[in-house]
């Protein structure tokens, strides 16, 4: 697989989101799992993405044990910063300075490495300055704990400030073509600081694929179901059903899937963006994969961006409702 620079970090072009092995996206399967983590790094796929809340800490340790024997053909990007407890309550946000250290110190544990490669704030915390908690993230790459560090979900002013404090390499948010209020100034801002960006949630939490056809289909223990996001609920997902409609026909036409389509869309946005869909299963991984390889048309392109107004989104807001916490994202405005 090709590779993209993220500032100084090479990457694949695409990565592989870890976090619905562990929990939100139903049954977990420990033995599937790193079977398709052992597969993305067969089939040239280095970035894997996980964090410390996914699974409250289950999900570092998959992804350690995953890699027992394999840690140097990966990338290991982790986050830290959106607090809960061991019964998996949140409980807010953190970028203290203390709590940098301490995150980072349990996260090398669980994982089983000696080194994070690419070390993220997962959401800003609005009662620490930025200035403080990217200082004590720099202090971990100066130990020699961390190569990198990233951001996730920051706005351009958070970009700016966290920049002028020590290098940062990546930006990581929500886009796909269900998803695009990144371009109203973010990825410019990104591009302005020489930063990349991991682009989550690239196939719409799985709407894009075209597997999800009617709300039941969703499981009981999958956090996507029971009117819990919005945009997945009601008339907005018959709307945005519509818009899958859409894609797979210009798939056909290719004979690619949509997820194929959605992701080869995204990796012609900007040469800095790896896009990091998840999955648990090595089929999907697979098919993933092959949209790396998938040159789509002008026209096609055109289609496709016709679907949703550049800076716009689909119809029904990205979190809230049931038992996702509203805090966990802030809106995509510039």
């Amino acid at each position: 697989m090709k590779t993209r620079m993220l500032d100084g970090l090479e990457s694949s072009e695409l990565g592989l989101g870890c976090m619905g092995m562990s929990e939100f996206y139903g049954e977990r399967d420990d033995e599937e799992s790193i079977r398709t983590i052992h597969r993305a790094l067969e089939l040239g796929v280095t970035l894997l993405d996980t964090a410390d809340i996914y699974g409250v800490g289950r999900n570092e340790e998959l992804v350690g044990r995953a890699l027992q024997g394999r840690r140097e053909q990966a990338i290991v990007a982790t986050k830290f910063g959106n607090v809960r407890d061991e019964d998996g309550t949140f409980r807010g946000i953190d970028g203290s300075p203390e709590y940098v250290r301490r995150a980072c110190e349990a996260s090398l544990r669980r994982l089983g490495v000696d080194v994070i490669d690419l070390y993220q704030q997962h959401r800003v915390d609005p009662e620490t300055p930025i200035e403080e908690t990217v200082g004590a993230m720099y202090e971990l790459i100066e130990e020699g704990k961390v190569r990198f560090i990233g951001l996730s979900e920051a706005q351009p002013e958070d970009l700016r400030r966290a920049a002028a404090t020590a290098p940062i390499a990546t930006l990581q948010t929500e886009y796909s073509l269900f998803e695009r209020g990144v371009e109203n100034g973010i990825l410019d801002t990104c591009d302005e600081l020489g930063i990349g960006f991991l682009a989550y949630a690239p196939l719409g939490r799985g709407l894009l694929t075209g597997r999800f056809r009617s709300e039941s289909d969703f499981g009981d223990d999958d956090f996507r179901g029971g009117g819990r996001y919005p945009r997945l609920t009601g008339e907005n997902f018959e709307h945005n059903l519509r818009l899958v409609e859409e894609v797979e026909a210009v798939a056909e036409s290719r004979g690619a899937t949509a997820a194929q389509v959605a992701l080869a869309w995204l990796l012609t946005r900007r040469p800095w963006i790896v896009p990091i869909p998840g999955t648990k299963r090595v089929k999907y991984l697979e098919q993933n994969v092959a949209a790396a390889e998938l040159q789509l048309t002008a026209d096609e392109l055109a289609r496709l961006d016709a679907l949703v107004p550049a800076g716009g989104s689909v119809p029904g807001e990205r979190y809230g409702g049931g038992r996702v916490p509203t805090w966990v994202s802030p809106p995509l405005t510039a």
